[in-house]
């Protein structure tokens, strides 16, 4: 199968995963590992750059090849988030930005004015612009138009496990954008990540299904073959849905 293309690379992968939230720094490589992505995202804000043992967490991650994608997770305005972008791309020499502007502190929706306003910005600036948005198709088009290079939509609030909650909008996502479509957030369990893959998303991004599950390694493994088995499924096109039953052996020749 194809790759996923974001902006000048292409990835085997079509699982991104964040780094937050795990037991130790241990864990989390090992988890990474299992999952199979090759884009692993940091919080610029709210990183804890060394762990217990003193190990660096950019190091480690650079170490293992993945591409690093910095987010501005925690930004309340476009200024914020242009600010928290510019210094990303000083620190990890990186035009990679995962665009976060939040709306308020408690369903962490994005603030779809902000979101606009700064991605605009950034990508005058020369970032390679993925923004985090709510499963609106005007929105998403919006953000296609100004020249980001993927839309993100959520599928249910961060960190919520709820699933995909309007697999229709999805679709209609799917069906109007023409750039990468990744789900972000909302992710709980294997099957939303199948179920993304199987409506058209070419790829899912998720953090705390692993890294608050009680085995994050196994987890990891879990979803990456949920991902491949989503995506397989999408290419192979299901059989349409139907009220009432149809025989799946012919009723000619029957024994008399």
């Amino acid at each position: 199968m194809e790759g996923l293309k974001i902006g000048d690379q292409t990835y085997q992968s079509r699982l991104l995963i964040g780094t937050a939230g795990y037991p130790n720094f241990d864990v989390m490589t090992r988890a990474l590992e299992a999952s199979g992505a090759e884009i692993a995202t940091i919080s610029i804000r709210r990183v804890k750059p060394s762990g217990d043992s003193g190990e660096n967490l950019f190091d480690l991650l650079r170490e293992r090849n993945y591409t690093i994608l910095p987010n501005t997770a925690g930004c309340f305005t476009a200024k914020e988030a242009i600010l928290t972008a510019h210094l990303a791309r000083d620190a990890l020499d990186t035009d990679l930005i995962k665009l976060e502007v939040i709306g308020d502190d408690r369903t962490l929706f994005p603030d779809v004015e902000q979101l606009l306003h700064a991605a605009a910005t950034l990508i005058k600036d020369g970032f390679t612009v993925l923004p985090y948005c709510n499963d609106d198709p005007i929105t998403c088009k919006k953000l296609e138009d100004l020249g980001c290079t993927v839309v993100m939509p959520l599928g249910a609030p961060i960190g919520s496990g709820m699933g995909i909650r309007n697999p229709y909008n999805i679709q209609i996502i799917r069906d109007i954008v023409s750039v990468p479509l990744i789900v972000d957030a909302g992710v709980g369990t294997v099957s939303d990540a199948a179920i993304a893959m199987e409506l058209g998303c070419d790829g899912v991004l998720l953090n705390t299904a692993v890294a608050k599950a009680r085995q994050p390694v196994l987890m990891a493994e879990a979803m990456r073959k949920a991902i491949e088995a989503g995506r397989t499924a999408f290419l192979a096109g299901r059989i349409p849905k139907k009220l009432y039953a149809t025989a799946s052996s012919p009723w000619e020749g029957l024994i008399q």
